[in-house]
């Protein structure tokens, strides 16, 4: 199974920073609000919700959840950047717009686990 988590963790990092140099190039001139990790941490949560309460039900295969649960979501979604970004942004004096981001992440990050778990 460690390989599956291995796998799944390679591809979601490649996928979280793809699809965040995605997002820099496209929006990287016109943001303040770090909403590269904001975005991808939100839908991982959503993604990693679906998948818990999958294989809580036993709707998935053992192996599904470790490639893809474990794996994949836990390298797509990183909470170190999102530690370093609200330094960052702290540093940069800019304290309503780093309380924003951590209020937000969070509360929003919690009702989009609960969202996958429960709503689909």
């Amino acid at each position: 199974m460690i390989w599956l988590v291995g796998i799944g963790g390679s591809i979601g990092a490649v996928v979280r920073y793809l699809f965040g140099q995605w997002m820099t190039n496209r929006f990287s001139n016109k943001l303040t609000f770090p909403f590269n990790t904001w975005i991808i941490n939100l839908s991982g949560s959503l993604l990693l919700g679906l998948l818990a309460n999958m294989y809580v039900e036993k709707e998935i295969n053992d192996w599904i959840w470790y490639f893809f649960g474990i794996g994949f979501c836990g390298a797509y979604t990183t909470f170190s950047t999102f530690g370093m970004e609200v330094i960052t942004l702290l540093q940069a004096k800019n304290l309503r717009l780093a309380v924003s981001y951590i209020v937000t992440s969070i509360i929003l990050g919690l009702l989009f686990a609960a969202g996958g778990y429960f709503l689909f």
